[in-house]
């Protein structure tokens, strides 16, 4: 796909590459302990991943940072979605800082998250607010040269091993209207790990409750302005929703070539199983999926490299391939039969980790909601 563009190619390859001999064997082990290998974390830096949407002078792509960063999940998600799901929070936590982070405390924490090699989480969904954030209820109520926060976070990927956390809290009653973003360090007292939460997919990752018990914060770590910590958020979407759409992506190549090769391989009724015009539906229906949507996230993507507004078609990345992840992880089960739902084969965590896209950085109810609203405007 991206042979026009030398860089970019040799990205691809080189991660491809890294994914393939590195990643896809430890993939397995990573599902059932239920944690990232740390052979495989270290690679991601060593790889400059984890700091692809960094500004350049720390650790950051020149150009192209949302390609950059959907091509990265891509090639990873096709053997392991929890270490692709790495590079997305590890993007999507640090967004606030990098876009409403004063210089100052760009200067003090970009070059430590470097240097130390330090993750971030991303503290926004509540008990009572996913999909909803104008219902968010953690507060932050300034108190002379400090914020104090309180309240309960739950679904926090990497919240048990997080360094910094990006938190949106209410700073007054104005629903939406009403949020702001702000920086707080793992050591800050009154932060605490809740409980650890049993996943049925993207087991590797880690996710938690995470609980802010009167924590006070320096005014300094107001991220952007106070109560603009939704546009912020949606900001963040249009980034986000492409690299979901990514890593779906990614797991839908993964059982594809995966289902590929089981139906050439497999006999039945003195055939190969690929000869079975039943299956060949299948897998051309699947090649078509995947096609689509690769289409759709990468211009979502180029859009935002651009600087374009994207809100449309990342939306439209993040539902079409979920659905379509979902589709084929759970028609490559239906290929292996009885062998694909046995935890031997890959295709079996490819079908739960699938379904964590169509969920999370926006349900895709939400998504047809979000494409329609866009549509609606564009013809006023």
């Amino acid at each position: 796909m991206f042979n026009d563009n030398e860089e970019l190619r040799i990205a691809a390859d080189t991660i491809r590459q890294a994914a393939r001999e590195r990643i896809a064997p430890l993939a397995a082990a990573v599902d059932a302990t239920g944690e990232l290998d740390n052979e495989v974390l270290s690679l991601l830096w060593d790889l400059g991943l984890m700091t692809l949407v960094f500004p350049p002078e720390h650790g950051g792509a020149e150009q192209s940072r949302g390609t950059l960063l959907c091509l990265a999940v891509e090639e990873i998600a096709r053997h392991c979605a929890s270490s692709a799901l790495m590079l997305i929070i590890q993007a999507v936590g640090s967004y606030p800082l990098l876009h409403g982070g004063s210089p100052e405390l760009l200067a003090r924490l970009l070059p430590r998250i470097v240097k130390n090699r330090e993750l971030v989480a991303y503290l926004v969904s509540e008990p009572g607010a996913g999909s909803d954030v104008g219902a968010l209820r953690t507060t932050a109520v300034r108190d002379g040269d400090a914020y104090v926060l309180s309240g309960t976070k739950c679904f926090s990927t990497n919240g048990p091993v997080a360094s910094l956390y990006t938190v949106l809290a209410r700073t007054s009653e104005k629903g939406r209207d009403g949020l702001s973003f702000f920086l707080v360090e793992r050591d800050t007292a009154g932060l605490q790990v809740g409980k650890i939460e049993k996943k049925l997919g993207q087991r590797g990752s880690q996710t938690s409750e995470m609980y802010l018990d009167q924590v006070r914060v320096p005014v300094g770590n107001l991220l952007g302005e106070e109560d603009k910590g939704f546009r912020l958020a949606m900001m963040d979407f249009d980034m986000s929703r492409p690299a979901i759409g990514a890593q779906a992506l990614g797991i839908a190549q993964g059982a594809f070539g995966q289902m590929v090769r089981h139906a050439k391989e497999r006999r039945t009724f003195g055939q190969q199983l690929c000869e079975h015009q039943m299956i060949q539906q299948i897998i051309a229906d699947s090649a078509t999926l995947i096609e689509a949507s690769r289409g759709l996230v990468y211009r979502a993507a180029a859009q935002y490299d651009k600087g374009v507004r994207n809100t449309k078609l990342a939306s439209m990345g993040k539902l079409f391939a979920s659905d379509a992840a979902m589709k084929i992880t759970t028609d490559a089960i239906q290929v292996f039969g009885g062998y694909g739902y046995m935890q031997d084969y890959p295709v079996e965590r490819m079908f739960r980790d699938a379904k964590l896209t169509q969920i999370f950085e926006g349900a895709n109810q939400i998504q047809r909601l979000v494409i329609a609203r866009e549509i609606l405007k564009e013809t006023a």
